[in-house]
């Protein structure tokens, strides 16, 4: 009976990824949802967070960055919070890190200026500097696992050069490192996409600009090796069909020549880079990537897991065939692994939950 109930037990572990709608368009209030993020809290609340875009679905139309919680491990999701009221201007851009030491989530934005009725997004110039008529750089923290949050904070002034017309974070979301920096990804417009990392190493009190690597790549995530060098994953606008790739072996303060990594093969379209375990007594190294899988279309939205470092990726699960977009990735505190994904050409963003067993087949070992 033992037995049975053990590999009963497998079994269940390694059934598919359960799918939850989080934010659906057209509900409450909002247009469209876009840009997912997801995080766990530090009293291991979940927290899905995602542009609300009032009137329309596009990109810099009127939008409030918003907010839904879960505390069963992304089964059932909470109202609706608006995190940071932004209409008839721009939240976008979603990237939160936890600092471990002080239990605060800091929550990184862009907050991009209300374009007159005539304009669109598509080819309008920007301003350049530091004002709030250029589009600037923002925190704002929650101490109570995202139940409340803090008046933004604006870091324009130390984390954005004033030629730069357009800066993004992430998105995705920010590390913290083994020696306590916070780190936050993001890319900028000037001089044909770069990516860069923001930091702070006083618990968030201040932000600092780190190194730029580029041309041609935009949207990025950061891990910190074993190692304890720093590893860029990119989004590539170079016609390579694949993820670009960085090293920094001094926090981000500077980067190597990027390359390409051939196995993560992408349409162009933002991904997620995470890590899932780093070897202990007994444990792995393991990294964990996402994003979809086809070198032309947004589909078939897929995990991969690394062993070795994000030298090769050798475990690949498809988590959804069809039309999918902007992901996340998160693990919570039992192991199991989410996914907070762009999904039906952006009417929905849902929430993948699934084991190790299942993106494995049951075959992962220390």
């Amino acid at each position: 009976m033992l037995q049975l109930m053990l590999l009963m037990g497998l079994m269940a572990q390694a059934t598919e990824p359960d799918l939850t709608d989080v934010f659906v368009g057209g509900a409450d209030g909002y247009r469209t949802y876009r840009i997912p993020s997801v995080i766990v809290g530090p009293k291991g609340t979940l927290l899905a967070f995602c542009e609300g875009r009032k009137f329309s679905s596009r990109d810099q139309s009127p939008t409030d960055m918003v907010l839904k919680r879960s505390s069963d491990g992304g089964k059932t999701w909470s109202a609706m919070q608006v995190v940071v009221p932004a209409v008839p201007c721009a939240a976008m851009d979603p990237c939160p890190v936890v600092d471990r030491a002080t239990g605060t989530i800091w929550l990184a934005y862009d907050r991009w200026p209300e374009l007159a009725r005539d304009q669109t997004p598509q080819g309008v110039s920007r301003k350049t500097g530091l004002g709030l008529d250029s589009i600037t750089g923002w925190f704002t923290t929650s101490r109570d696992d995202g139940a409340t949050w803090s008046e933004p904070i604006n870091v324009t002034a130390t984390t954005k050069q004033p030629e730069w017309a357009g800066f993004a974070h992430g998105p995705g979301v920010g590390i913290q490192t083994r020696s306590g920096r916070l780190i936050v990804p993001g890319n900028h417009y000037h001089n044909n996409r770069r990516c860069f990392v923001i930091y702070s190493d006083d618990h968030g009190r201040t932000w600092q600009l780190g190194g730029q690597i580029g041309p041609k790549v935009s949207e990025c995530q950061v891990v910190e090796l074993a190692d304890g060098r720093l590893l860029l994953n990119m989004r590539s606008l170079r016609g390579s069909h694949c993820r670009a790739v960085a090293y920094s072996s001094d926090g981000g303060l500077n980067w190597t020549d990027f390359g390409d990594a051939p196995e993560l093969v992408e349409p162009v379209c933002q991904g997620s880079f995470l890590r899932y375990s780093l070897a202990g007594p007994g444990g792995r190294n393991r990294l964990l990537f996402c994003n979809p899988a086809d070198t032309k279309q947004r589909i078939r939205l897929t995990v991969r897991l690394s062993y070795d470092e994000a030298k090769s990726w050798p475990v690949a699960k498809t988590i959804y065939e069809g039309s999918s977009a902007y992901c996340c990735l998160t693990v919570l505190p039992d192991g199991t692994i989410g996914c907070l994904f762009e999904r039906d050409d952006y009417r929905k963003i849902t929430f993948a939950r699934f084991s190790l067993a299942w993106l494995t087949d049951g075959r992962d070992r220390p």
